[in-house]
């Protein structure tokens, strides 16, 4: 805590400083984020057991960021405390473990312009530190930051960018600590959070190659992504399993096209994606994910989405995984808000199909209302455990009511009520004895983003 005590001490010592020795062409944008969420929880992310009792608590994401911007150079940190509240006792200085300690660096990264500034057509910029990767529509590869605490990288990024084109190159390499000798890496460091979207570790390295090409109406990219997770093996001595780390990796690369057109009324998203290699635990994958999705604007305040999504699930015959797993993206944004599918709770290998009604209507100048409808099913069969010998795939049905209204451009206020019409089968793919018959998750969300520019 010590330490993170004086980084926030120095990182507010060093933004005046900042201002007053940049050159006349610089800019200094200072910006705070103070969002705070009070949910009720009665099955959120999984089917409560009976008799189990539903959670109410408010956490709170506070944010303090700069962006420097200078001749060929900009320089972006972002502080972030992401806690519930009463984590901490009010009346001494801590008694938070350091694995809950949600005081941290965010972000801290630096991009040069390796181009000269008379070419204004298009730019070289290399981008190194901690950092955002977010891309398309944010499936794969986004901020996450629906989460209090959101998704940052360690990496280096070299882009190149026209008004038409975007060509990136990101590469990314993880330890522990400075070791003294070799490279092994735990991939499940000290924290709450998993590294990717269904809840595993985080990757030890990732490489990626994106190209994009936009025009007036839409845009188009592939994308091509390798990341590799530390060997390891478990040991058991008597009842006691120990997960040990060895030398070497299993590589997984996933590739694919996002596409995105508006047909007047009409706009078209479209992405297919496939995946092989090997699974963060070793096993031999071969798997996709197709979604296709089409929204019609009825009017300026009126508009309806319909679509569906595919991941592939199961085991093929000859023992390989057919799950696919959609890395690092923003999962909350696609399969229900109640965070059932593809975040820290699991369900199993079984794939994904996801069938959507999106109704959106802005009720007022600062109002908007969202009403959600999904159907999910499962791609491979799930043993129904209210019928011995035979299998469903019904997961079941969502419904999401979501109304956003903003009183200020920096004060929004957020409200939502879901309802999930479970089934025993997704009880069965979750590992839930004795689950509910439904679930219901309510929440109230403040979020104030003031920002301040100096020239």
């Amino acid at each position: 805590m010590y330490s993170k005590t004086k980084l926030l001490r120095a990182i507010l010592c060093v933004l005046p400083g900042l201002y007053l020795c940049a050159p006349a062409r610089a800019q200094l944008q200072v910006n705070a984020q103070l969002r705070t969420r009070t949910e009720f929880r009665n099955g959120q992310g999984a089917p409560l057991a009976k008799g189990a009792d539903a959670a109410f608590f408010t956490s709170q994401r506070t944010r303090l960021g700069l962006l420097y911007n200078a001749y060929r150079l900009k320089l972006g940190l972002t502080v972030q405390d992401a806690r519930v509240w009463g984590q901490d006792a009010s009346t001494i200085n801590r008694t938070t473990t350091a694995d809950n300690n949600g005081l941290m660096l965010h972000e801290a990264w630096a991009e040069i312009q390796l181009t000269d500034t008379i070419i204004k057509t298009s730019a070289l910029t290399l981008k190194i530190g901690r950092q955002e990767l977010v891309y398309d529509d944010q499936r794969l590869l986004g901020n996450l930051d629906w989460l209090q605490q959101a998704r940052r990288h360690d990496a280096a990024l070299l882009k190149y960018e026209s008004a038409a084109w975007k060509l990136h190159a990101g590469v990314a390499f993880n330890q522990n600590k400075e070791n003294a000798a070799g490279t092994v890496y735990n991939n499940t460091p000290a924290g709450n959070n998993a590294g990717n979207t269904n809840g595993g570790a985080i990757y030890k390295s990732l490489q990626f190659l994106y190209a994009g090409r936009q025009w007036a109406n839409g845009s188009a990219s592939w994308l091509l992504l390798a990341d590799q997770f530390n060997k390891f093996h478990y040991d058991t001595t008597g009842t006691v399993i120990t997960k040990t780390y060895d030398k070497g990796v299993w590589n997984r690369v996933t590739t694919g096209f996002y596409f995105n057109n508006s047909f007047q009324q009409l706009n078209v998203t479209a992405a297919a994606y496939y995946q092989l290699g090997k699974t963060n635990a070793g096993q031999t994958l071969r798997a996709g994910m197709v979604n296709l999705a089409a929204a019609w604007q009825f009017s300026k305040k009126l508009s309806l989405t319909a679509g569906f999504d595919y991941t592939s699930g199961g085991v093929s015959g000859s023992g390989n995984s057919k799950a696919f797993d959609p890395l690092y993206g923003t999962p909350h944004k696609f399969w229900g808000f109640m965070d059932y599918f593809y975040a820290v709770n699991g369900f199993g290998n079984t794939g994904l199909q996801d069938y959507f009604l999106k109704l959106k209507w802005k009720a007022s100048a600062r109002g908007v209302l969202g009403l959600d409808v999904h159907q999910f099913n499962s791609v491979a069969a799930v043993a129904d455990p209210t019928k011995p010998g035979a299998s469903n795939k019904n997961f079941g049905q969502e419904l999401d009511v979501i109304y956003n209204y903003t009183i200020t451009p920096q004060i929004g206020i957020e409200a939502g009520y879901s309802h999930f019409f479970t089934t025993s089968t997704l009880a069965a793919a979750k590992n839930i004895t004795n689950a509910k018959g439904g679930a219901d998750w309510a929440y109230l969300m403040v979020n104030i983003k003031p920002a301040f520019l100096f020239k």
